[in-house]
């Protein structure tokens, strides 16, 4: 046993039920998601909203660090200046609810190291889970003041991948910033999905004055704008036309 968590298969014990729901559930909430332009007046209700945040936080994420936020906008003044923000556009002033989903860059050192308390503290933890969250990751995620200790890293996986399988990223300030987005993306598919199961609706919004919602919210540099989501109920006219996709051929490949 070389001790790699890339390639060691541990048994620690765990086990979980593997049993699914009928897969047509799924299909029928999967294939009923739109993206809703306008909303009628049905309230959502709170426990439902609850739900809907929490199931966010179950998605899939790199390294589980979960380098997301979501701000659940209720203030009615900030609600109207987020509605603003998103361009008055019919999707965020018809919404019963909005949220603001935002990757986070800022906050890996803090989740490694309450990684590494609960690691420490669970029976059955191998060695490589520990040494991961306490040496590799501070290692893998870290880039200096300048970006000076990534753009060293850089160089040096050249060299190391000239020989090796080698991770190549993040090794920019930039790259940091697309590994937290595509984690944060993840779980707001989440958002969307949970809703539609509740007998909701959404729309994810990228047209926003980002700048400008980050300073509604307060958030610094370490926080990076990915989209507000509406939630409520359709109204008959929310959704403005048949679903568009263009043939599977052009986007699905067997290699």
């Amino acid at each position: 046993m070389s001790d790699n968590i890339f390639t060691d298969i541990p048994d620690t014990g765990h086990r979980e039920d593997t049993s699914i729901l009928d897969h047509k559930d799924f299909f029928s909430v999967l294939h009923s998601r739109r993206s809703v332009r306008v909303f009628d007046d049905t309230p959502v209700k709170e426990e439902d909203m609850n739900t809907i945040l929490e199931s966010a936080l179950l998605a899939p994420n790199s390294s589980n660090l979960q380098p997301w936020s979501f701000f659940w906008v209720k203030s009615s003044e900030k609600k109207q200046a987020l509605v603003e923000a998103c361009l008055s556009q019919p999707a965020a002033k018809t919404a019963q609810e909005l949220i603001v989903c935002i990757a986070r860059t800022d906050t890996w050192k803090d989740n490694a190291q309450e990684m590494v308390q609960l690691l420490e503290n669970t029976e059955g933890t191998p060695a490589a889970a520990k040494t991961y969250y306490s040496k590799l990751v501070p290692l893998a995620y870290s880039q200096g003041p300048l970006g000076l200790f990534g753009l060293l890293k850089r160089v040096g996986l050249f060299f190391v991948g000239m020989s090796k399988v080698t991770p190549r990223e993040p090794v920019s300030h930039g790259q940091m910033r697309t590994w937290a987005v595509k984690s944060t993306a993840l779980a707001c598919e989440n958002i969307m999905l949970s809703a539609r199961a509740l007998g909701y609706d959404s729309c994810p919004m990228e047209g926003a004055d980002s700048k400008r919602i980050k300073e509604l919210l307060g958030l610094g540099s370490g926080s990076h704008f990915v989209m507000v989501i509406s939630i409520g109920k359709r109204a008959e006219n929310g959704v403005y036309g048949p679903q568009i996709r263009f043939a599977k051929e052009k986007f699905i490949h067997i290699v």
